[in-house]
């Protein structure tokens, strides 16, 4: 079943123009998206199922390419249309921190980590390079490791703050397994990159721990 062949009061289009975007369910403004279902699969009923295995709309954003393949139904141009939300959804929130301080919204930091490192297969650590004003500069993911554990080199976080010209910092890395609290080894890194980055008189902010759906702060722990 194709949108068109949905009843005109209940197309999630002539929804939306009649009502505004708030109006619609979060698998109806996915449908507008894709389309169009599968052979005995209604587009609605294909919009739920993307959001079931990727549970919910924050795991659809924080989704991969390679995640959206594994989904039966979403052939290229689906994943590519599906693709360009998610990431203008990155750029839009880098866009409002590289213009006001980051920590002006405190939430809007763990929405941001989760759409980068949120439901990866692998641990990836990151840096967000901020200026004197605490102005998102450059967001890098800089070092890649299994699914246990990254190994992470204070010096070339250090090289790459001052390559960029930052004052402060937010480290982020994520869990693959899901659960967003910090490991003792999380703990110890983050100490050694504050020794390492004080000595060129860089800040560390904070340190996020990115799990599934929820994302810890080292700061709001106490644990920096």
């Amino acid at each position: 079943m194709v949108l068109k062949d949905i009843p005109a009061a209940a197309r999630p289009r002539e929804k939306l123009l009649a009502s505004g975007a708030a109006a619609l369910a979060d698998a109806e403004l996915v449908a507008l998206l894709l389309r169009t279902g599968l052979k005995g699969v209604s587009v609605l009923q294909l919009a739920q199922q993307l959001l079931d295995a990727c549970g919910g709309v924050r795991g659809l954003l924080g989704a991969r390419p390679e995640d959206l393949k594994r989904v039966k139904g979403l052939g290229p141009a689906k994943r590519a249309e599906l693709g360009a939300v998610i990431e203008l959804a990155r750029r839009a929130i880098a866009q409002q921190f590289a213009e006001r301080p980051v920590f002006d919204a405190p939430s809007t930091i763990k929405d941001y980590l989760q759409l980068q490192l949120g439901g990866r297969g692998a641990e990836v650590f990151a840096v967000m390079f901020l200026d004197a004003q605490y102005r998102l500069l450059r967001f890098e993911e800089m070092f890649h490791g299994t699914l246990t554990q990254t190994s992470v080199y204070p010096r070339e976080v250090v090289k790459r703050a001052l390559e960029c010209h930052a004052a402060a910092v937010v480290l982020a890395h994520n869990h693959p397994s899901g659960a967003a609290e910090p490991s003792r080894a999380d703990e110890t890194l983050t100490q050694a990159l504050k020794a390492a980055l004080r000595l060129v008189d860089v800040q560390v902010l904070d340190h996020f721990v990115v799990g599934h759906g929820a994302t810890l702060s080292f700061a709001e722990r106490g644990l920096l």
